[in-house]
């Protein structure tokens, strides 16, 4: 399985910086943080040291003793953190992957009584920030599983021990410093300020410094509160990131195409924008039917090349982009917020991967090896640790070469 070093960057950070991690699970993952853990602190002179020194900067920016003697008071080294940030390996995820999990049926299903159980504050979000209440609640569903997924880790530390490692810790003090000034308004305390190894916070994860220029309270109960169990202000404070970005109210973020014979796949790639009167001549059509809706200026995405589905993209995806750059995200936000608007699946195929499995196959192989005893996790189609281990414990107990991959022959071997 090929490997590659890469995190989804939260578009709510800058580019250079990792808000909140964006981890493929496969075989019973998620697109969410990963599953909270135990965040144990251990002493460490050099962090203490950094940390006596950071006081006295928060102090000349005008953070009060009142602030910083409890939060600093309670804030300690985390191994686990920067194990995180070393560690950000993750097998390499295709579209088809990330939206089996992404868009999955039970994430469809789920967001379906989100939007059911909140419909009323969700309409009112849409009436006033004008990005439809689908896609903030596909928003919530991709970056915390609606809520069930907020992480656990205590900020202060966490950006703390970042900012103490250096190798990202400019961006990271700066993220603490806006942590400070968060609790310096009274919105929350150090003890309920959790969210990501990385600082990323509640509901719709947003890092210290896009909280303070989007939060809102919807509420109006005096705080921008995004970490209680209620989602209100999380909610709206991604609408908010969204309206301000240039979100265009009604206007989808693009819709599924088919292709001619013979297409000339060059014109394709983001940020090759064509009138869609160009794209509807050239013979591009909707995948349901009909030619193209005109929204604007516009361009053809083949993310997993002309055999694969293909998308029409408008002005909305890009500022979609601004809460995470990733296309896969963007795209899984979009066809997320499209399923709990009614539409169907996508009408274009995959293609096998590069073991000539196709996403059904996949399924079969991890079903087949939970029926022999094998933990795979859930049948999903997304190869990840889980079902490569399985692969190995399969293997090694039939006396047989340990790749941990997947193949034809395995499939059928498990049927």
């Amino acid at each position: 399985m090929q490997i590659s070093r890469r995190i989804f960057v939260n578009g709510l950070a800058a580019a250079a910086a990792v808000a909140a991690l964006a981890a493929c699970g496969g075989g019973g993952g998620s697109i969410s943080n990963a599953p909270d853990k135990t965040w144990a602190a251990v002493p460490n002179a050099g962090y203490d040291a950094w940390l006596q020194g950071f006081r006295g900067r928060a102090a000349a920016r005008g953070i009060n003793a009142s602030v910083l003697d409890p939060a600093l008071a309670s804030a300690g080294y985390l191994p686990g953190v920067i194990e995180r940030d070393r560690n950000q390996t993750e097998f390499k995820r295709t579209l088809e992957d990330y939206l089996a999990i992404a868009a999955s049926p039970e994430r469809v299903s789920d967001g379906k009584k989100e939007l059911n159980r909140y419909n009323n504050v969700l309409s009112q979000i849409e009436a006033r920030y004008g990005v439809d209440k689908e896609v903030v609640t596909a928003i919530w569903g991709v970056e915390s599983r609606y809520g069930t997924r907020r992480g656990s880790a205590p900020v202060i530390s966490a950006l703390s021990t970042l900012a103490y490692d250096g190798r990202r810790g400019e961006f990271f003090e700066s993220q603490l410093m806006g942590a400070l000034k968060i609790l310096q308004t009274g919105d929350t305390t150090p003890a309920k300020m959790k969210g990501s190894w990385a600082g990323a916070m509640g509901h719709t994860q947003f890092i210290p410094t896009s909280y303070l220029a989007y939060a809102v309270d919807f509420t109006g109960d005096g705080r921008r509160d995004i970490w209680d169990a209620d989602p209100t202000d999380a909610l709206a404070s991604a609408a908010n990131y969204l309206a301000k970005a240039g979100w265009r109210t009604g206007q989808p973020w693009g819709v599924e195409v088919v292709l001619p014979a013979g297409f000339d796949t060059s014109v394709a790639g983001r940020g090759r924008n064509r009138s869609v009167a160009s794209w509807n001549a050239m013979g591009v059509r909707k995948a349901t039917g009909g030619q193209v809706p005109d929204y604007g200026s516009a361009s053809l995405l083949i993310p997993e090349g002309p055999s694969g589905p293909a998308f029409v993209v408008f002005r909305n995806f890009e500022v979609l982009a601004r809460y995470n750059n990733a296309v896969n995200y963007v795209i899984g936000v979009g066809r997320l917020s499209d399923r709990l608007g009614g539409a169907g699946p996508l009408v274009g195929s995959f293609p096998d991967d590069e073991y000539g499995l196709s996403i059904e196959d996949r399924k079969a192989l991890q079903a087949g090896l939970n029926a022999k005893g094998f933990d795979a996790g859930t049948p999903d189609g997304v190869i990840g640790s889980k079902t490569i281990s399985a692969i190995e414990d399969y293997q090694r107990a039939n006396g047989l070469a340990v790749t941990g991959q997947p193949s034809v022959t395995l499939v059928r071997a498990l049927g």
